[in-house]
């Protein structure tokens, strides 16, 4: 099966064709720097992360390219609140993002333009939308005609005559038409600006991604993506914008993943109910959300919850479980050298033929529409194998055991780095997870770790009541405890 998924632009899944054979152009809009990231930009990142990161997984070579906007009103009015200028703002947000994402293990892209650096780009277009009777000039600002370009709402099937007649948008009697869209604002007095032919002024949003898509993936690419709130009006009038001044077509595919609701409700500042990165990652690890997010398909909106994230801890759980008891049974000196799958028989040859389904499996999932979720279940599925595998009666580690749980988890790792999981050693992982926990619930580890050697003092006196009493205790507040015969473990449920 070949790589196909949807595209907004033709409302149907569609089989993908690169314009270069074994070459990807992708565009993706990225952040106005203004203020910290929330989980919507989570969401967003990671999905486009994802897709990045398994187009390149299929051996394409990606030119992956995401703008800042470090010039805008929101900006501004941030500059001007707190008495600085907008450079200052926008380094300080776009760092922040920086690091939200580098926490969150989304790549950086190849290309980070800024719109700032790209000021000559936009007004060389603007130029020529203008010669192409596409734009007009009213006392220093210039506006795009959308009457002048047919395909105006091709990609959000929005009806130009039922926009006008709803029409609810701030009136603007120098416009031709209302729908009409500025590509450069005049200088106004406290802000920033750049010369150009119809005077100072500054650029309008629409117009940076056009300029810059085009400055770095040509006239022409093959991926344009973002949120589906960009849909209408900002990708729409890039597309009349690029195509109006190139006679080309802009994208070739259309992407756009969707929103995320907080407790089944719109995130917006007048609710509350907007949480920031830095905040989610304070109370879960960065894998979980990650869990969180690709468990869903793209397309689909997903219901932000304290309970939704804590069932994907769970499921982190288990996936690090299984990796774990895998590792603790490769660290048994058994020399493997030289066993290959030829020398499996039953059982163990039984199993290593369905894990060497996984990576088929999944590229089957991904090529579907990137279809994370399903790609997931097979990884679980992957996952409840090996704890089948593992929990046999019989089960003895052998050379040729040893060698199957070693390339069984050589292809969960392969299939689940794509997804941006299973990068942590799972001691190193269910430590920082504790301590995460223990600090979200107000624990002490100290104290925690006090009352395990009590009990195992106890228990050696065969103490068992005071043994018990402790469990008891320690499982109220959420610790369960795990003897072996060497030691005792502990987790916070």
């Amino acid at each position: 099966m070949s790589l196909q998924f949807y595209n907004t632009l033709t409302r149907k899944k569609e089989e993908f064709a690169p314009n270069e054979e074994g070459k990807i152009g992708l565009y993706v809009c990225g952040i106005t720097a203004y203020d910290e990231c929330h989980i919507g930009h989570a969401r967003s990142a990671v999905v486009f992360d994802v897709i990045y990161k398994y187009l390149k997984y299929r051996g394409y070579q990606v030119n992956y390219v995401k703008n800042f906007t470090d010039v805008d009103d929101k900006i501004i009015a941030k500059a001007n609140a707190e008495h600085t200028d907008i450079a200052e703002i926008a380094e300080r947000f776009m760092r922040e993002h920086n690091d939200d994402m580098d926490n969150l293990g989304v790549a950086r892209p190849a290309i980070a333009p800024r719109a700032t650096e790209n000021i000559q780009g936009m007004i060389r277009l603007i130029s020529t939308l203008l010669e192409k009777k596409h734009a007009y000039v009213v006392d220093g600002d210039v506006f795009y005609a959308i009457d002048s370009f047919d395909g105006y709402g091709k990609l959000s099937g929005r009806n130009l005559d039922d926009m006008m007649a709803g029409a609810r948008i701030e009136v603007d009697e120098r416009k031709r038409n209302p729908f009409d869209f500025v590509l450069w604002k005049s200088s106004k007095e406290g802000e920033p600006w750049w010369d150009s032919p119809w005077g100072r002024g500054r650029p309008g949003w629409h117009i940076e991604c056009s300029a810059m898509s085009q400055r770095y993936l040509g006239e022409n690419f093959d991926i344009h993506g973002g949120g589906e709130d960009l849909i209408f009006p900002h990708h729409e009038n890039e597309i009349a914008q690029s195509e109006g001044a190139s006679d080309k077509t802009f994208a070739n595919y259309w992407i756009h993943n969707g929103f995320i609701k907080i407790n089944s409700e719109k995130m917006s500042k007048s609710l509350g109910n907007i949480f920031s990165i830095k905040d989610v990652l304070k109370n879960y690890h960065p894998e979980v959300v990650r869990l969180f997010i690709v468990q869903s398909h793209y397309k689909s909106y997903i219901d932000f919850s304290d309970d939704a994230l804590a069932e994907a801890r769970t499921g982190m759980e288990r996936f690090y479980s299984t990796l774990k008891n895998i590792d603790d049974m490769l660290a048994k000196e058994i020399d493997c050298t030289g066993v290959s799958s030829k020398d499996l028989a039953g059982i163990d040859a039984d199993v290593y033929e369905k894990i060497e389904e996984l990576p088929k499996k999944f590229v089957e999932a991904m090529d579907d529409d990137f279809n994370t979720a399903r790609a997931l279940g097979y990884i679980f599925d992957a996952v409840r194998l090996m704890n089948g595998y593992l929990a046999e009666k019989d089960f003895t580690p052998s050379p040729e055991s040893l060698f199957l749980l070693d390339r069984a988890k050589r292809l969960i790792r392969e299939v689940g780095k794509v997804l941006g999981l299973f990068l942590d050693d799972p001691d190193e992982y269910f430590e920082v997870d504790r301590k995460r926990e223990a600090h979200k619930r107000g624990l002490d580890m100290d104290e925690i770790e006090r009352l395990i050697g009590e009990r195992r003092e106890a228990r050696a006196a065969k103490d068992w009541a005071k043994a018990d009493s402790i469990r008891d205790s320690l499982a109220e507040r959420g610790v369960i405890l795990k003897d072996s015969p060497t030691a005792t473990d502990w987790k916070i449920a």
